[in-house]
């Protein structure tokens, strides 16, 4: 293609197209999906998150996702390939996590099929924020209803680790019961059919034998 005027011209308004004016609010939301890592989030747990107007938060999302830096997607939103290239990754969180349970799971459960049944639930009071997917493992995220607190459940292989983030002046003793609750729902999910024939032995009863 030969370049002329003309053709410069076109390619300077295609640079324009591309170049997107985010508002000090977008910023901030696309800040806060990237400091928690989320690969997938709810509208919900996203609004808590942040403590904003659920109209407010509806037009930015839907404003991003005009610009093409989220889309939906079955269990929620994403960040585009585009959208994580808007804002740095932070080094690290400015709210420190504090250690509540760490254990390992029994080795003969279906660790994908646990994780499948806490994807999307609500435990309590603990409502879902959504997922983080990396190289270490997966971490599923809740927030607390009208507290500060976030519990973060992390499956690396047949590891887990739970985790809070607690707000200022906010009782820890609330984040561990929280945990404990959320470790109670992933024990009941052990009983699926693989771990089940492991276990269960058949018995037999005989009420009209008698024993000297």
């Amino acid at each position: 293609m030969v370049t002329t005027e003309e053709n410069l011209g076109r390619f300077s308004e295609l640079e324009q197209s591309e170049d997107i004016d985010l508002t000090p609010r977008d910023s901030n939301i696309l800040h806060a999906i990237q400091e928690e890592g989320l690969t997938v989030f709810a509208f919900d747990g996203l609004k808590r998150l942040l403590g904003v107007h659920q109209e407010m938060l509806s037009r930015v999302l839907d404003r991003l996702e005009d610009e093409g830096l989220l889309e939906k997607v079955s269990d929620g939103y994403r960040l585009t390939n585009r959208g994580s290239q808007q804002v740095a990754r932070p080094l690290s969180s400015t709210q420190p996590r504090i250690p509540i349970v760490q254990s390992l799971l029994p080795h003969d459960i279906d660790v994908q099929r646990i994780i499948a049944g806490l994807k999307g639930r609500w435990f309590g009071s603990l409502r879902w924020l959504g997922y983080s997917q990396t190289d270490e493992g997966m971490v599923l995220k809740w927030i607390m209803v009208e507290d500060s607190i976030q519990i973060d459940a992390k499956f690396s292989e047949n590891y887990l680790s739970i985790d809070a983030k607690v707000g200022e002046e906010k009782d820890v003793s609330q984040a561990v019961k929280a945990s404990h609750q959320l470790m109670g729902h992933i024990s009941q999910l052990y009983g699926g059919p693989r771990r089940g024939r492991n276990l269960l032995t058949p018995v037999a009863f005989f009420p009209d034998m008698s024993f000297a």
